[in-house]
């Protein structure tokens, strides 16, 4: 990764040097472009524009009619490959390709940034971004920012939302004469009692839900947490070790699936849906097949979602990681930067965004009790693919507006919307979810979250004793823990 990336700083660095580090005309320069913007057949300024790969051809997408006629401007579409994304990325911008807008994974985003290829914005925000800065909040800029300077409009998705909470079969509750638990303990004995008198998984997961419901009552919410006014990795904390103390316990005496260490979701589902386990973290997008197939199996099962856990103080709290998904960015090589600012603020119109987000009332959706519900087929049909279009959001609106898609299922709908019931009032933000990309995060990220997660199932399932967690943390921080806590404190410092 690193000599790829070196190799990239080298190239882009004499191609800079070629044509000038302000983005000075191309050697390759298309018929017909010019400062003012390439002009197609009818008149209308184009803007060219680097999507991320979809199944699907832009051109051809309802969506993509509708960003023309409502900007004015004709938009061509580059997808990049399924495979290699990346570097054909870097080979683009290295030949100084003069595209104008770039949709880009945090990766992306931040060797793109760094490596001197892209426009900072700022200035064309403050002349021709109004309707972006009425859509953008203040604290979500962070995330975009490096060095004092914006490089990008952050593209926050649907907001501070719950995606799965522990559920269970109702039926054998009232069958066995049990409450709705409210605490671990609570949860514990009702656990114990269902393994007793039914003789079933009490509580089953996949190798992917270790964390959770039950890691919240100990206070383990988020990747990161401040403590004393520095950040600390969840690896790191006291919480994490009682709450393995605690899973430690429900494995080894059977109320948790003994095989959920090499569970796939899939399989978990299927434990729950099939009547061998009574618990379940159910995340909202599966709910609606979950519970048909539940209800194919045992047409008078009854679920219901238990609200989340109290800790020891008292209180519930649930953590939520609202980062950025997408950067949406000009790169210096652009020969029509004013113009891609103003096609992308034109894009974030209220009227114009609330159309590219669910289309039109009466024909994609409709409104019921104050709440938008899609109208299908035609919903599905037209804005199936809207997201990859989407170049940032209303962030006040977005996460009402995107909610029409929950509600294509009442199951699902149900779900989602008692999931964020229980969530409100208790949600805890990642304190790292409006930092930048940085290259210590970036970098060590994926590697030791693989390496916490096999970890931490060792401990649960007891093969490895609780009493080596701390060797385990000397490794976790040897192999980048350390680079990436001091990157974050020092971000984190920098911006109070």
């Amino acid at each position: 990764m690193r000599k790829r990336k070196t190799m990239f700083v080298a190239l882009l660095g004499l191609s800079l040097a070629v044509s000038g580090c302000a983005g000075g005309a191309s050697k390759t320069e298309s018929p017909g472009s010019s400062s003012e913007g390439t002009k197609g057949g009818d008149g209308k300024k184009e803007i060219r524009m680097i999507m991320q790969y979809g199944l699907f051809d832009p051109a051809k997408e309802y969506i993509s009619q509708y960003i023309n006629e409502k900007t004015g401007y004709n938009v061509k579409y580059e997808m990049l490959p399924a495979e290699n994304g990346n570097e054909k990325l870097n080979l683009l911008m290295a030949n100084k390709e003069s595209f104008d807008v770039m949709k880009l994974s945090s990766e992306q985003f931040y060797n793109l940034a760094t490596s001197g290829a892209l426009e900072p914005i700022d200035d064309l925000l403050a002349a021709h971004g109004n309707y972006i800065n009425q859509a953008i909040k203040p604290e979500s800029w962070g995330s975009a920012t490096i060095d004092g300077k914006k490089y990008a409009i952050p593209e926050t998705g649907t907001g501070a939302t719950v995606g799965e909470e522990l559920v269970v079969r109702q039926d054998w509750l009232d069958e066995l004469g049990l409450s709705i638990p409210t605490t671990t303990d609570e949860l514990y004995n009702m656990l114990k009692t269902i393994k007793e008198k039914k003789n079933i998984i009490p509580l089953t997961g996949s190798k992917d839900s270790i964390y959770g419901d039950i890691a919240t009552t100990f206070g383990l919410l988020t990747d990161w947490k401040e403590v004393d006014g520095k950040l600390m990795h969840k690896a790191e904390l006291p919480e994490m070790k009682e709450t393995l103390a605690f899973m430690n316990k429900l494995y080894k005496e059977g109320l948790l699936d003994t095989e959920m260490p090499i569970n796939t979701a899939q399989k978990a589902i299927e434990k729950f849906t099939t009547g061998k386990a009574a618990v379940y973290k159910l995340a909202w997008w599966n709910a609606g097949s979950t519970i048909s197939a539940l209800k194919q199996n045992f047409p008078d099962a009854k679920v219901t979602v238990i609200p989340y856990l109290k800790g020891k103080d008292g209180k519930a709290v649930t953590g939520v990681d609202t980062k950025t998904n997408w950067f949406i960015a000009i790169p210096k090589a652009s020969k029509n930067k004013e113009e891609a600012m103003k096609f992308l603020n034109a894009k974030l119109e209220p009227e114009t965004f609330k159309g590219l987000a669910i289309g039109q009332e009466g024909v994609h959706h409709e409104v019921k009790d104050g709440k938008y519900y899609p109208i299908l087929p035609k919903f599905n049909d037209d804005l199936g693919n809207a997201s990859a279009f989407i170049t940032g959001v209303d962030e006040e609106k977005y996460p009402i507006y995107w909610q029409a898609r929950v509600r294509k299922d009442p199951v699902l709908q149900n779900y989602f919307e008692t999931f964020q019931k229980n969530a409100e009032g208790i949600i805890v933000i990642d304190p790292m979810s409006v930092a930048p990309p940085i290259d210590a995060i970036s970098k060590n990220t994926l590697k030791l979250r693989t390496l916490l997660d096999d970890n931490v199932l060792k401990f649960i399932s007891g093969s490895e004793p609780l009493e080596n967690y701390d060797t385990f943390l000397q490794q976790w921080r040897a192999e980048g823990g350390d680079d990436m806590v001091k990157a974050a404190n020092e971000w984190y410092q920098s911006k109070k």
